[in-house]
């Protein structure tokens, strides 16, 4: 009663509501977005949180344009392989960081330029980039944010979307003084999808790509909805790769 823009019977997700990990979830009619008819709803879950984030990190926060060199770490992860693809339809040289050689080829797969080991990252990619990236994405945090800084030209930029290895440290920012005039953001998806106008924006972009099929969502395993926890100790032990679905 009183409900809007919905019906009973629409196909509908969401993303960013606490309290997902449910057979049955009430959410505000004006966080809903419809789903394309013909689209997998396994896609539709596997995709609009993530492939939301990828749209304001490289449409908003900081805007990719071509020939820009981006830096993605965690590269064959849910949203890092999201990340490498648009990247590369906006026309960016992409390098990925990743921790195994399984998953740097997936890095490539995916479409990046150069798959690197995590060490020694900062060195490789100023060495191949002619001087450091225009932007590091780094979902990763502490064990990746001096490399991600070091990795970047004079006045580049450092989007710091995560902190998967724990948050960062405190530090001076005369340091982003003394490496070039750096900045840093810490962005998160509430602030990008605020209003009912920009969740359909976003969510709508990144419906189609996957339409077009340009965008490939990488399921990278399923777990029943009693079996969370095994889920998310995959997660932690760093043995997935793409997204991670939870099945009722």
């Amino acid at each position: 009663e009183g409900v809007v823009g919905v019906r009973p019977g629409d196909r509908v997700a969401f993303a960013n509501v606490q309290g997902a990990y449910a057979q049955y979830q009430v959410v505000p009619a004006e966080r809903l977005v419809p789903v394309p008819a013909g689209l997998d709803p396994k896609l539709a879950a596997a995709s609009l949180l993530q492939g939301m984030t990828v749209h304001y990190l490289l449409k908003s926060t900081y805007p990719v344009q071509p020939g820009d060199q981006v830096l993605v770490h965690a590269g064959a992860g849910g949203v890092g392989l999201l990340l490498i693809q648009w990247a590369k339809r906006l026309g960016a040289t992409v390098y990925a960081t990743a921790s195994t050689e399984e998953k740097r080829a997936l890095c490539l797969e995916a479409g990046a330029d150069y798959a690197l080991p995590y060490e020694g990252f900062a060195q490789a990619v100023k060495a191949l980039s002619g001087g450091g990236v225009d932007v590091v994405y780094d979902g990763v945090g502490q064990s990746t944010f001096e490399g991600s800084l070091e990795a970047l030209r004079p006045r580049g930029y450092l989007v710091l979307f995560g902190q998967s290895s724990g948050p960062v440290p405190p530090f001076d920012p005369q340091v982003l003084n003394r490496k070039g005039s750096l900045f840093l953001t810490r962005p998160t998806l509430h602030h990008y999808t605020a209003t009912r106008k920009e969740l359909l924006f976003r969510a709508g972009e990144v419906f189609e790509a996957i339409r077009a099929g340009w965008l490939r969502v990488r399921i990278g395993a399923e777990f029943p909805l009693e079996k969370a926890r095994e889920a998310h100790e995959a997660l932690e032990g760093r043995k997935t790769t793409g997204k991670v679905l939870l099945i009722p």
